[in-house]
């Protein structure tokens, strides 16, 4: 991996992705909108950026030239298909064989064998139909994104965040295939941590064409169940 390219890098998650980028030695690519540069300028000389919606191909197809991996932030903004049209564009201009990390929340399922609290249900389908209604967001748009990317014959691998707090890190986070898991219980990671985690799956292959929900390896449930004996 020597390229990268970060679409949505201005965002909170985006520059911590930056900064883990660069940490590694990679030459870096953004994406982000016009309006959004100035958050950057502590970086300036050393990413390269590409202002523009990150569902314009034209913007997309030039920022991931060359590229050896792409990360990409899934927003699911408005109600025109944001996060799909630019999931689309990244599968469909990507370099051949580069590394697709995309990032979502936990409400995507890729085989339907998540077990989801009460709490995020009632969640979903109170903040859903509002955020629509008002134009804000479209919940399902993100669903429909990551359905296109689990039908992709890409390298992909979809990281699903548990709820994000600021601070300093914890650690590359531990995942688990499913919701419901009781590694997950705690439901929290450092947003700095998520970042790692989508920087490191570029390498990993065991999260290739894989959706690994992720919580910090500091958070309780994550620390009792490494405590837990080893069977046989």
């Amino acid at each position: 991996m020597k390229k990268v390219c970060i679409i949505g890098i201005s965002g909170k998650l985006g520059q911590y992705m930056l900064q883990h980028a660069l940490d590694r030695g990679y030459e870096v690519n953004g994406v982000c909108r016009p309006e959004s540069v100035g958050k950057l300028g502590k970086w300036k000389g050393k990413v390269t950026l590409f202002p523009g919606r990150t569902d314009d191909r034209e913007v997309i197809a030039r920022a991931v030239k060359g590229c050896d991996g792409v990360l990409t932030v899934l927003v699911p903004w408005g109600v025109q298909g944001y996060s799909t049209k630019t999931a689309e564009a990244v599968l469909d201009l990507a370099e051949p064989g580069a590394r697709l990390v995309f990032s979502c929340g936990w409400h995507i399922t890729r085989d339907g064998k998540d077990r989801y609290s009460l709490k995020l249900r009632l969640l979903l389908a109170t903040f859903g139909p509002i955020a629509r209604l008002f134009r804000f967001a479209d919940i399902s748009d993100q669903v429909r994104a990551c359905g296109r990317i689990f039908a992709s014959d890409r390298d992909w691998t979809v990281v699903r965040g548990s709820d994000l707090e600021e601070g300093p890190s914890e650690g590359l986070p531990v995942w688990a295939e499913h919701v419901g898991d009781p590694i997950l219980e705690s439901n929290r990671t450092r947003r700095i941590d998520f970042a790692l985690f989508m920087v490191n799956a570029l390498t990993d292959d065991e999260v290739l064409r894989k959706s690994p929900a992720i919580v910090s390896r500091q958070a309780p449930s994550a620390q009792a169940e490494s405590a837990k004996p080893v069977a046989g």
